[in-house]
């Protein structure tokens, strides 16, 4: 059975808190996954499929270490294409092939600092006592007008039981990865457990999936929702051997 855990992050660059989250994730052939990966990083699978994440949501409390939140620079719709993946260490974690957010400064600030695939878009998170209803639509770079529009309708919370393998596997990630100058870095995310919640779709208009390099998903999502957590992301790091066992 996977081990849910999260690291301490000791020195973080940055703190954030993800809240009204949704994630809705689709099966692909690991084949399909594998080939968009860079050079180190292998698709992780369960039960023999790949998983591709949809992952819509409001950034809220973004700030560096003893620089305050700014108001309007804080706070702003996030959504992300990701899968799953292990190094050459075994480690497991994120590999993003995009996030789009409606603030241009961070958009900026993420592809420069941080070398992830960011896009500016026009968004919108808007939550309605249990309804989450999420816009999207890209800007730059192209390709201009890839959408990731989703209407969310939130279910009880999953019981101990509900939490099963699938579950943790698709949401207990705290491993990001990425290529800075041509060689792949990692770094650690720190975060409680997700309150998660039984979700419903009543719209999906997306094609940021496709715009990925993907397929289009032939077949329904698998979906979860959260209120939300606080986040704290360290630092950057080379993979190093890691002892086996250890993940």
């Amino acid at each position: 059975m996977r081990t849910s855990w999260s690291p301490r992050v000791a020195v973080p660059v940055m703190y954030q808190r993800w809240t009204a989250l949704t994630f809705i994730h689709w099966r692909y052939p690991p084949g399909e996954v594998q080939r968009l990966l860079p050079p180190g990083l292998t698709v992780e699978t369960f039960d023999d499929a790949a998983y591709v994440g949809l992952v819509p949501f409001l950034m809220e409390g973004v700030r560096p270490p003893g620089v305050p939140a700014l108001p309007w620079l804080s706070r702003f719709p996030e959504t992300n294409v990701r899968t799953y993946v292990r190094d050459a260490g075994g480690r497991s974690g994120l590999w993003f092939f995009s996030l789009d957010a409606e603030r241009l400064p961070a958009v900026i600030a993420a592809r420069a600092g941080y070398r992830l695939p960011y896009y500016w878009s026009r968004m919108s998170v808007r939550v309605d006592g249990g309804r989450y209803a999420y816009r999207c639509e890209r800007r730059m770079p192209g390709p201009a007008g890839a959408r990731g529009d989703a209407d969310v309708e939130l279910g009880p919370p999953l019981t101990p039981d509900e939490r099963d393998e699938r579950t943790s596997f698709l949401t207990d990630r705290y491993r990001l990865f990425t290529v800075v100058a041509g060689r792949l870095v990692h770094a650690e995310v720190e975060h409680p457990p997700w309150p998660l919640h039984h979700a419903a779709l009543t719209r999906l208009d997306e094609d940021l999936v496709r715009a990925a390099g993907l397929p289009a998903p032939g077949h329904e999502p698998l979906l979860h929702a959260s209120p939300g957590v606080a986040v704290r992301i360290g630092r950057w790091r080379r993979p190093r051997p890691t002892p086996a066992g250890l993940h």
